[in-house]
């Protein structure tokens, strides 16, 4: 059992699931890098894109600030701050000024209610607490499933609810961050942060940085398909007979 539970675990998800996280990493800090060092003919800061965006939609009351890390950047709802990574915040890239109108993209988001953002806030406590909680459930429910299914069953169906509240909230994070691309793509253009030409090489970091969190809401979702599997519960569901 501990065997081909880890094989099968191995083949099925990890190896596929790393291969995918790899080249998703490897993307985006190649494409992050390749454009790190252009300039654009506004020569803006990652902020000043940030501000300008943002002011040109009405959003006033969103702080924008440093933060330490690369490739660290985010947009935290609760306080309304924007956050930029060093290499973002006074850096005069086409790649500085991707990334941070993306996450400008996130507070407009924010400021105008976006359903898919406001669910995902809502997702984060829960999906805090299950994603901690699911795998050991999950492994508990495996080890009785050994000698004891009556017990391990019900052990199993608990562990996949909770790690199914991780597999939502990546899957909802998708239109979230897809979302917040299109805006940034769409408002560096019409403020004059970048021409036509600079607007290609952002593109291109952010669909690389969007496929990160592809990856990670595919992997999610092969974790959870294993475990019923496992059970013997996806046949189940899917109505199946042998």
């Amino acid at each position: 059992m501990g065997y081909g539970y880890n094989m099968g675990y191995m083949m099925m998800v990890m190896l596929p699931g790393m291969v995918l996280s790899g080249l998703a990493s490897w993307m985006v800090k190649n494409t992050f890098k390749k454009y790190e060092n252009r300039g654009t003919s506004s020569n803006m800061t990652g902020a000043e894109a940030a501000q300008l965006m943002l002011q040109r939609q009405g959003v006033t009351d969103c702080r924008i600030e440093p933060v330490s890390g690369r490739l660290s950047d985010h947009y935290d709802p609760r306080d309304k701050t924007l956050r930029l990574s060093e290499p973002v915040y006074n850096a005069r890239s086409i790649s500085a000024i991707g990334v941070a109108c993306h996450e400008a993209g996130h507070a407009l988001q924010h400021a105008q209610g976006y359903k898919f953002l406001q669910m995902r806030s809502k997702l984060v406590p829960v999906t805090n607490i299950s994603s901690k909680m699911s795998m050991p459930v999950l492994m508990v429910g495996m080890l009785l499933m050994s000698f004891a299914p009556v017990l391990g069953m019900p052990v199993i169906i608990a562990g996949c609810v909770l790690f199914g509240a991780a597999v939502v909230f990546s899957v909802v994070t998708l239109p979230v961050e897809w979302d917040a691309s299109a805006r940034a793509k769409t408002a560096m253009m019409n403020a004059g942060i970048v021409n036509a030409e600079e607007a290609q090489g952002a593109s291109r970091v952010l669909n690389a940085a969007f496929l990160t969190y592809l990856a990670a809401a595919i992997t999610s979702i092969m974790t959870l398909l294993y475990y019923l599997h496992r059970a013997g519960l996806l046949r189940a569901l899917l109505g199946g007979r042998r």
